[in-house]
């Protein structure tokens, strides 16, 4: 068994702009949003894209709403809706992204999406991409049906960092030797948890910590299709993608 994970924070880092856009879609065309709340939904997505996740409301109402809005629906009932989602986000997914996934899959290291997203879109998102699995925001179910609660942490915030120590705990990382990737701020307590924090398109909050902590800084073009990496403080050195992904190489398993 493996002792070492990657973790990936979904929004701006897994996958270009908010998961939030196409969920809301969704769910306005399966009649559980109305038009005014998509656009709503739909404004907050623009917003998050253009300037990252600030720790306000936002995108994280559509998920809440979500939950609420799904009581009384059958778990099958949702898979409607993962259907519809999942190829939407699958064609989100940065190619950078997909390389880093397998270069820690050839490292025999587990691979995880963890997103305060609900857990039932990023589930087969993980399984799309050939991950190991995914930690998102659990929705309560009593007798086969959505009650509109959480069922465990939001995971957001420092509820990532205890998601993937409960995780590390019951699968036997070494958190010592995991690696994370995000690009906000608010993921500061799941990045502090690893032994290879790794700031992805941050933003300047985040930049800011990671250029003072010295951690990797991976920039993905959204023109060029290209990944550099600032490999840490007082370096002047701006490296392609190759040594960007080499990261892991450096620091493979035993």
């Amino acid at each position: 068994m493996t002792n070492a994970a990657a973790f990936f924070d979904l929004d701006r880092t897994l996958i270009a702009g908010a998961s939030a856009f196409p969920l809301g879609v969704a769910a306005w065309r399966q009649g559980l949003a109305k038009d005014a709340e998509l656009l709503a939904w739909i404004q907050d997505a623009v917003r998050f894209r253009l300037l990252g996740d600030k720790g306000g409301q936002g995108v994280e109402d559509l998920r809440s709403d979500f939950l609420v809005r799904i009581a009384g629906v059958p778990v099958e009932g949702i898979k409607t809706l993962e259907a519809a989602v999942t190829p939407n986000l699958v064609s989100r997914v940065r190619p950078e992204s997909r390389n880093l996934i397998a270069m820690h899959q050839e490292h025999d290291r587990d691979t995880w999406i963890v997103s305060a997203s609900p857990q039932p879109l990023v589930e087969p998102l993980a399984a799309s991409l050939g991950m190991t699995g995914a930690i998102g925001t659990k929705g309560e179910v009593i007798d086969g049906h959505y009650t509109g609660r959480l069922e465990g942490p939001f995971v957001y915030g420092p509820g990532k960092a205890e998601a993937i120590r409960k995780l590390a705990s019951d699968r036997g990382y070494d958190l010592g030797l995991c690696y994370a990737y995000s690009d906000s701020i608010s993921d500061l307590p799941m990045l502090e948890a690893v032994g290879h924090p790794v700031a992805v398109n941050p933003d300047s909050e985040l930049g800011a910590v990671a250029i003072n902590r010295g951690w990797p800084v991976v920039i993905f073009a959204r023109r060029t299709k290209r990944a550099l990496a600032v490999a840490g403080v007082g370096t002047g050195f701006v490296v392609t993608a190759v040594v960007a992904y080499s990261l892991g190489r450096r620091h493979a398993r035993a």
